[in-house]
C-alpha cells in the first residue's frame, strides 16, 4: 500500500513547493520505500567541482570525499578554497583515521573565460582522468556588471563559464567513460522561459531574481543539448536542484526569504545530497539529459507559458559557442 502511495505523495511534494522544497520534503522521501538509497564508493575516481568554498558545494565536496573520491575544488579564492581543503581533510580523518582525503586545489574563476581555459590546462597537467565534472557556482549581482571580457557576470558565471568548461573537458570525460556531468541549478527557474534573444540582459530591466531563474532555465537547455551531443560516449549529463537551503550565498541574495524561511531551511548536506548520489550511484547512468531533485527525475516545466521551440534552443546553444569561441557543432 505505501509503495503504491509513494510515487504520488512524492510528486504532491514536489508540486506544491514550500513542503517538498524544504527539509520536510526530504525528510519524508528519505522514509519512502521508493527512495534509492544506494551510494557507492568512489575509490579511484577523480571529481571537479565549482564554487567549492562554503554551502552546498562544500558540503558535497566533503560527502565525495568521504566516499573515497579525488576531489578538485575549482576556485576563484585559493586561499579560502586552501581552508576549505584543510576543513574537508580534517573531517575524512575524523570519519577514519586511516584514510587520508585526496583533495586539490586548482584556481578558477568560472566568469572569466580565460581563467577557465588556465584551469583546464593546469588539470590536463595534473591528473590523468576526470570522472566527474559538478557545476556548482553561482552568481546573482545585484545590479547588472560586465566582465573584464566583456560579459554580463551572471550570465558569465551561471552559463557561458561552464558550457566552455565542459566544452573544453569533454575529451578527458569520454577517455573516462563512464561520467559524468552535473550541473547545480534551482527551481526558480520553472517561473522563467529560456531568453535567447537577449541572454546578458542588454535590452531589458535588470532584476537580479528574475536573471538567475532565465540564467538557471539556459542551463538545464543546455545540458539536455549536451546530453543529446555526448549521446553513446558514455558521458551522461544531469542538472538538478536543492531545493531551499541555508547557505551563505541565499542569505546573502535573498535576506528577506532567508529570514522568513530559516527554520525550515535544508542544511547544505541536505541540499548537495542528490548531487553526491548523482555522481556516486549507478541509476544516474541509465539516461541522460535528466532534471532532478531529491533522488529523482523531476520535470522542467509546470505549464506551457515557459517552453521553447526548438529554434530558440539551438540559438542559446550557438550564442554560447560562438561567445565562449568553440566550434558550435561540438560535440559531433
Amino acid at each position: 500500500m505505501m509503495r503504491r502511495l509513494a510515487g504520488p505523495l512524492d510528486t504532491l511534494l514536489d508540486r506544491t513547493v514550500a513542503p517538498g522544497y524544504t527539509r520536510l520534503g526530504l525528510l519524508v522521501r528519505r522514509r519512502l520505500p521508493t527512495w534509492p538509497a544506494e551510494l557507492p564508493r568512489m575509490d579511484g575516481r577523480t571529481v571537479l567541482i565549482t564554487g567549492p568554498t562554503s554551502g552546498i558545494g562544500e558540503a558535497a565536496a566533503q560527502d565525495l570525499a568521504l566516499l573515497g573520491a579525488r576531489v578538485v575544488l575549482l576556485a576563484r579564492n585559493t586561499d579560502k578554497a586552501a581552508a576549505t581543503q584543510a576543513r574537508i581533510a580534517g573531517a575524512v580523518h575524523a570519519a577514519d583515521p586511516s584514510h587520508t582525503a585526496d583533495v586539490a586545489v586548482v584556481r578558477c574563476d568560472v566568469s572569466s573565460l580565460a581563467s577557465v581555459r588556465a584551469a583546464v590546462a593546469a588539470i590536463e597537467e595534473q591528473d590523468e582522468h576526470v570522472d566527474v565534472l559538478i557545476h556548482n557556482a553561482g552568481a546573482m549581482p545585484e545590479e547588472r556588471t560586465v566582465t573584464d571580457e566583456g560579459f554580463e557576470l551572471a550570465f558569465a558565471t551561471n552559463v557561458l563559464g561552464p558550457f566552455l568548461l565542459t566544452a573544453l573537458l569533454q575529451e578527458r570525460l569520454k577517455a573516462a567513460a563512464p561520467s559524468r556531468v552535473i550541473t547545480v541549478s534551482s527551481g526558480g527557474m520553472y517561473a522563467q522561459k529560456l531568453d535567447a534573444d537577449d541572454p546578458q540582459h542588454q535590452h531589458r530591466k535588470y532584476s537580479p531574481a528574475s536573471v538567475y531563474a532565465r540564467n538557471k532555465r539556459a542551463q538545464v537547455v543546455l545540458n539536455e543539448q549536451w546530453a543529446e551531443r555526448l549521446t553513446r560516449t558514455g558521458v551522461v549529463v544531469h542538472t538538478m536542484h536543492p531545493g531551499w537551503a541555508d547557505t551563505p550565498g541565499v542569505e546573502e541574495s535573498l535576506p528577506g526569504f532567508h529570514r522568513l524561511t530559516k527554520r525550515i531551511l535544508r542544511s547544505p548536506a541536505e541540499g548537495a545530497d542528490t548531487i553526491v548520489w548523482l555522481a556516486a550511484a549507478s541509476a544516474p547512468m541509465h539516461r541522460s539529459g535528466g532534471f532532478w531533485q531529491d533522488r529523482r527525475a523531476r520535470p522542467t516545466h509546470y505549464g506551457p507559458w515557459t517552453r521553447e521551440d526548438p529554434a530558440t534552443r539551438r540559438k542559446i546553444w550557438e550564442t554560447c559557442a560562438q561567445l565562449a569561441g568553440v566550434d558550435a557543432s561540438v560535440p559531433a
